[in-house]
């Protein structure tokens, strides 16, 4: 282990079979950067190898390619003090990859979505809202992280769509002008036939787009709920 490693010890779930993993940085002087669980409110502080460890053996995540370590330092020890702990967007493993590589993720939820399948966002919504009520905050953990992961990957898609058929629309609209400028009726009509066409699909694009942004609001509220649930019986899992 050395200064900018991105290390890790387990521990075990509260009231849940298994372990997880507690991640930090290696500030390479006897202290670690991390979301410290000490107080009411979990937060990002520079405590002590001892404490971080908790007894328990630290490894080190290896990575290909990262951040030289004093600026992965530098970027863990800018957030000190932040108090945003989030189960499935920023948890102890969301900020020290952050800090290491510059990409906020979580390989522990990329995991509890193994065998999940491809899960329809729309249908994962009433679903999650089962698990919660039920208080089955994993289950919920790993319906959520799928949905968000599902949505996120649609709109994508949906986004690229809606700017190629924008991209139509336009090249078409310019076509017509060109024709009007030319006197040519007759292709500028036709040229505004093919703009309405894409502009019809578009519209059905932003359609599904503005669902998809109506979705994931209730999943944010889901994920309030979650954390909820996961305070009464898992407290700070993956933090």
């Amino acid at each position: 282990m050395a200064r900018g490693d991105q290390i890790y010890v387990m521990r075990p779930l509260i009231n849940r079979e298994g372990d997880y993993e507690h991640h930090g940085i290696d500030c390479g002087d006897g202290t670690v950067i991390h979301y410290y669980k000490g107080g009411e409110v979990p937060t990002i502080a520079r405590t002590s190898f001892e404490v971080f460890a908790r007894g328990n053996p630290v490894f080190v995540k290896p990575y290909v390619a990262s951040y030289v370590p004093d600026v992965v330092v530098e970027r863990a020890e800018s957030r000190l003090g932040e108090q945003q702990y989030n189960l499935l967007t920023n948890n102890c493993e969301h900020f020290a990859t952050w800090c290491k590589v510059g990409r906020s993720e979580s390989q522990q939820l990329l995991d509890y979505g193994v065998g999940l399948g491809t899960v329809n966002p729309f249908d994962a919504r009433s679903m999650l809202d089962g698990a919660v009520q039920d208080g089955d905050p994993v289950k919920a953990a790993e319906l959520l992280a799928a949905a968000m992961s599902s949505s996120t990957s649609a709109r994508s898609r949906l986004q690229t769509q809606a700017n190629r058929l924008q991209a139509e629309m336009n090249t078409w609209q310019r076509v017509a002008q060109a024709a009007l400028q030319r006197d040519r009726e007759d292709l500028a009509r036709a040229a505004l036939e093919r703009k309405v066409k894409f502009k019809r699909q578009w519209n059905d694009v932003q359609s599904q787009l503005q669902q998809l942004d109506a979705m994931q609001e209730t999943l944010v509220r889901n994920s309030q709920k979650l954390q909820q649930q996961i305070a009464i019986n898992t407290p700070y899992p993956f933090g």
